[in-house]
């Protein structure tokens, strides 16, 4: 059993909040997404409006372990100040006397905002004497980094051994939510969309949703290979020559399972892997030799939205194509659109985080599909039926 937030009292307690705060940062320190902070609000604002203290707890960027000003945290505390009014408590230090300093001094209606966990390699490693300096900070502890919940880090897992009260965040009981009921508890038909660049990263997840799914729809580079294991000619498209059979095997594993699991019936073929290439549309049997596929073609997108606007609960995770290439975002733009007319007829619409909730993001189509993963790696996971290390470690 997890407990929520709602749940908790914390009147004049300090918070220990693992917060997910690794926003993109520009050279002149301004935040260009700030996404991740404003999901974080909702419970910041919960544990000020309950009496308590937030200290918040994140990581940024890759510093490898070592103190680098790069991925320091105080661009994050000046955007709190300046863009949502808070009264931000900088501490230069996340352990030691410097965020003890920052913690005690710290009054009720103020925030203390540690810096980056991951100046100490302790952070990544689990570490149990990092994760009991950590928790000797606060007086219980509350997780609402969904986005780290695949990470077994030290203020992820290590910390909750070292706290006598143990939460989860808003956002934390929202993902895990609409995750599960999707995974666990689907009003059918129950679609997913995978795409992206290879098969390798997505064979958990292919797998998984076979036991559970009544569609699979395929897209991105990880066609090439479902269509090699058919014979099929794909040119100089992107392949894992190492995953050929494996593609059969999910191919006649689907047809075992009376699963439709749809491959693109026509594709996008450039001569170049470039956005300035030339470009026409064959089918997917017909792929020239020297042909780069690139994006999904007209007929594959009008085939799959028709399965989207069928279905009562849609998954998506991955592009369609080269989608940074705005010659080949067509086919992902196309399946966004399609989930957000799928979302206003009645269906529940899941978007697994990375270049899925990007193509989302840019289309300014957040408010119409029902809930965008803030975590990429972790919404995989869990798609994948794994325990996440962050979920098992809130488990009373």
């Amino acid at each position: 059993m997890i407990r929520s937030i709602h749940d908790a009292n914390f009147s004049g307690k300090h918070v220990l909040l693992r917060v997910d705060l690794n926003v993109p940062l520009e050279k002149n320190g301004n935040i260009s997404d700030d996404k991740r902070i404003v999901e974080s609000l909702p419970t910041i604002d919960e544990v000020i409006d309950k009496g308590g203290i937030p200290i918040l707890m994140s990581h940024l960027g890759r510093p490898k372990g070592k103190r680098n000003p790069e991925y320091s945290l105080e661009p994050i505390a000046r955007h709190l100040i300046e863009h949502y009014g808070y009264k931000v408590i900088f501490a230069s230090d996340c352990i030691g006397d410097e965020a003890k300093n920052a913690v005690d001094k710290a009054e009720i209606g103020e925030v203390v905002l540690l810096e980056n966990l991951r100046f100490y390699s302790q952070e990544e490693s689990n570490d149990s004497e990092f994760a009991r300096e950590l928790a000797s900070l606060g007086d219980c502890y509350v997780n609402d980094a969904f986005g780290a919940a695949h990470r077994a880090h030290a203020s992820i897992a290590a910390i909750t051994n070292f706290v006598s009260e143990k939460y989860a965040g808003n956002l934390m009981i929202k993902e895990l939510r609409y995750l599960g009921n999707a995974v666990d508890e689907p009003r059918r038909p129950f679609t997913a969309v995978i795409g992206g660049a290879k098969i390798s990263g997505k064979i958990d997840v292919i797998n998984s949703l076979l036991q559970k799914c009544d569609n699979i729809i395929i897209g991105g580079g990880m066609m090439f290979t479902f269509y090699k294991a058919l014979g099929y000619e794909i040119g100089n498209s992107l392949l894992e020559a190492d995953k050929i059979s494996l593609a059969l095997e999910l191919l006649n594993k689907a047809k075992d399972n009376g699963i439709n699991l749809m491959l693109p019936i026509d594709v996008i073929v450039a001569d170049k892997f470039s956005n300035e290439a030339t470009f026409n549309t064959c089918e997917a049997s017909n792929i020239p030799a020297g042909g780069i596929g690139m994006d999904i073609g007209e007929k594959t997108i009008a085939a799959y939205r028709d399965i989207i606007l069928k279905s009562k609960t849609i998954v998506w995770n991955g592009p369609m194509g080269v989608f940074e290439m705005s010659n080949f975002a067509g086919g992902t733009f196309a399946i966004a659109s399609s989930l957000a007319d799928a979302t206003n007829a009645g269906a529940v619409t899941i978007v697994g985080g990375g270049d899925s909730a990007a193509a989302i993001n840019q289309m300014q189509f957040e408010k119409k599909v029902t809930h965008v993963s803030t975590g990429g790696g972790a919404s995989l996971e869990y798609l994948e039926g794994k325990i996440l290390p962050g979920v098992k470690a809130l488990d009373v």
